[in-house]
């Protein structure tokens, strides 16, 4: 088991991300000192009465899985995953994707939850969204308008340049490796049926572990929370939902970029996780805006270092 730790310390470190260096304390804390909830929950689900909820529930979903060698593969992806390591867990997630491995997962952890896990969305830090934009209270409508914002024309777009993007903003930059560091992030938002609802369907680029670029695509609702510039985000991302609750933290007058801070759970899948991007027209720093994008940054505990740029440059494609 040392060995164990010690290939994943040595994975963690590799990445030189804030997250993973913290992750490392975590994983040291678990095995030496006392367990940890966000490591230690991975050894959750292999005792008897969790194997028995899958074959009782799942026993047929399980069988088309470890047939199939796309799922299985994908299987054995995610069992090399130590200590809950959410960037090795999504790589294989997006690297392997089946329906069939949906409907595995769907039915053992969403539906039954036979690993009993139950993780909590961190609520810490808990900034507060920006307050006023353009000189004007933020209103939740406006901040709806600030999610379309270079996709259509709307109350959003800079006075006199009503010219739009295929996509709402392109990533430029992300704090969170699991999550935030996919080339080419394309977020697509546009106004659902009812009052208060959006859908925001996230476009990325990922290399797989067999060393293929392909393209993913996701479906989140959205709903306004209680405060201007807070919503709601759920998503069924390969048979396990995730919810988020997000935060804009600033966005310019001439929507040359927008900074979004996020906590969210898979509380089926056991994963806990915070992260925050910096959307722009065309994916690239806003130079300009360095020292206010440091400062919304700051709001949100987060130092300027700690985000890593994406990768835009052959973003040519795109499955809009």
């Amino acid at each position: 088991r040392s060995a164990r730790v010690l290939k994943t310390v040595e994975s963690l470190w590799s990445r030189h991300s804030s997250d993973d260096l913290l992750f490392i304390w975590l994983v040291l804390l678990n095995e030496y000192v006392t367990p940890v909830p966000e490591v230690a929950s991975t050894t959750k689900g292999t005792d008897l009465p969790s194997l028995l909820c899958m074959i009782r529930h799942c026993g047929q979903k399980i069988v088309d899985c470890v047939t199939d060698t796309r799922c299985k593969a994908g299987l054995d992806c995610l069992d090399g995953c130590s200590f809950n390591d959410q960037v090795c867990q999504y790589r294989c997630i997006v690297s392997y994707e089946t329906p069939k491995f949906e409907q595995f997962a769907l039915c053992i952890l969403q539906k039954h939850n036979c690993r009993g896990l139950d993780a909590k969305m961190p609520m810490m830090p808990d900034p507060a969204p920006m307050s006023s934009w353009r000189g004007q209270p933020l209103t939740h409508e406006a901040a709806e308008s600030l999610f379309i914002g270079w996709k259509q024309q709307g109350p959003q777009m800079p006075a006199g340049d009503q010219t739009t993007k295929p996509w709402s903003w392109l990533v430029a930059a992300g704090k969170n490796p699991a999550y935030d560091f996919f080339p080419c992030q394309h977020q697509l938002y546009s106004y659902g049926k009812g009052k208060g609802q959006m859908w925001y369907e996230p476009v990325f680029k990922a290399l797989t572990l067999d060393g293929q670029e392909v393209w993913r695509r996701r479906r989140y609702r959205v709903r306004r929370a209680t405060t201007p510039g807070t919503f709601y985000y759920s998503v069924l991302d390969n048979g396990v939902t995730s919810n988020e609750y997000w935060r804009i933290m600033d966005c310019a007058e001439d929507l040359e970029f927008c900074l979004f801070y996020y906590s969210g759970a898979a509380a089926t899948a056991g994963l806990s996780y915070s992260g925050a991007v910096l959307a722009t027209k065309d994916g690239t720093w806003p130079l300009q805006y360095t020292q206010r994008i440091h400062a919304a940054l700051h709001r949100a505990g987060i130092e300027p270092w700690e985000l890593s740029d994406v990768d835009n440059s052959a973003c040519a494609g795109a499955p809009l």
